[in-house]
């Protein structure tokens, strides 16, 4: 019996199966490179990368009219404690050259029933979130009020202050100082001890050449703002490999010897500062912080006791103290030996133009004593309630 001739395979058929591998072969690149993407985020931490997005929001920048603006940037647990005297403060201002935002507990309203000031009615964020210190979410709250700040093409300047910041000098001077220098002032200073925070599992996104600690009370120009609320890169690995160690807890027994050998970093403290060094942006700043802290001797000391800033009581607040604070005119750094001074536009210029921490019983004496403007004690005075917070005001230690 003759065998039957293979049947033809019509062209159409072959290039109909071309199409569907070339097809196919498309669909996998893509799937591969959207991988890539996802778990490989060094690939955008070049240093062309933090260019484009420094453009992307510099377009309306100077797109204003009027003096320019400097954004007071409240960050606070809640209310503000220290509103009396910052209404002072803004009372000695003109109006025009500042504005004011508030980061607060999520659904926490300033009004009448709230401040002892106007100045702070409304100002609170729409979309705060819940703040827990040393965790990430201090930086998110942070880069919230810098962004709605932006908002405002006026502003051109930008303060972040907690809720015990009080200012050292009236308005007018804080105005000229800020004004006067085309620099951001960042605590920044390189951290080499041993058990430092960097994470290894950073590298590569952030090397560790790149790693930097310092105060998170800042003080920006406008870019430096921009950069910040347009990171798309360091924020993610922080919030990945910069977690703080859970307290010591002596009644979890074993498991707390297990949970105190975690790595222990604090975001807040590292987080401007490495992405400035990352954006090849510290020869733009004054490496020094205008916001006063006064330390415990225990973090000299190195002891077991964790760093914390000392509060200022009323005893404390006294003239003498506060003419110490504003004569200080240098910042030494151990651990790089530099010794950084205050210059603006190479004149010598006061440190610190803010301090904290403030109780409101020092934030009293300080107000009385003019030493942010003239004080009309009676505005206090309103009603029998005010009266009776003016006391203990006055009472606090």
């Amino acid at each position: 019996m003759p065998k039957k001739a293979p049947t033809p395979v019509p062209g159409r058929h072959i290039l109909w199966l071309a199409w569907k591998l070339v097809i196919l072969l498309s669909l996998t690149l893509c799937f591969f490179t959207i991988l890539r993407l996802h778990f490989s985020p060094h690939i955008s931490s070049s240093p062309d990368s933090f260019s484009r997005a420094r453009t992307r929001s510099r377009v309306s920048r100077d797109n204003f009219h009027g003096p320019p603006k400097i954004a007071f940037l409240f960050l606070a647990r809640v209310n503000l404690p220290l509103d009396f005297l910052w209404g002072s403060f803004f009372e000695n201002a003109d109006v025009p050259n500042f504005s004011i935002y508030i980061h607060s507990a999520p659904g926490f309203l300033f009004d009448e029933s709230t401040s002892r000031s106007h100045f702070f009615y409304d100002r609170q964020l729409t979309n705060s979130i819940q703040v827990v210190w040393g965790e990430s979410s201090m930086i998110e709250a942070e880069r919230l009020l810098l962004a709605t700040a932006l908002e405002d093409p006026a502003n051109q300047r930008f303060v972040l202050l907690s809720d015990s910041c009080v200012p050292l000098y009236n308005f007018s001077y804080i105005y000229r100082y800020l004004m006067a220098s085309s620099r951001s002032f960042v605590d920044s200073f390189l951290d080499v001890k041993k058990d430092g925070r960097y994470h290894p599992k950073m590298s590569p996104v952030i090397p560790k050449d790149k790693w930097r600690k310092g105060s998170q009370w800042i003080s920006l120009i406008r870019s430096h703002a921009e950069v910040i609320v347009d990171d798309e890169v360091v924020l993610p690995i922080f919030k990945k490999f910069c977690k703080r160690r859970p307290p010591l807890d002596t009644s979890k027994g074993k498991l707390n010897i297990k949970l105190q050998k975690q790595h222990n970093c604090i975001p807040d403290e590292h987080y401007v500062q490495t992405l400035f060094a990352m954006s090849e942006l510290e020869s733009e700043l004054e490496r020094r912080t205008v916001t006063y802290t006064l330390w415990n001797q225990s973090a000299a000391k190195m002891d077991n006791k964790a760093w914390h800033p000392l509060t200022f009581n009323y005893a404390d607040a006294n003239p003498k103290r506060t003419k110490e604070i504003k004569d200080i005119n240098h910042v030494y750094y151990e651990s790089e030996f530099r010794t950084e001074w205050c210059r603006t536009n190479s004149i010598s210029v006061p440190c610190f133009l803010f301090a904290r921490k403030f109780s409101r019983g020092a934030a009293m004496r300080l107000l009385s004593e003019e030493a942010v403007g003239p004080f009309d004690a009676s505005k206090l005075l309103g009603n029998p309630s005010r009266q009776s917070q003016l006391a203990q005001l006055l009472t606090l230690s």
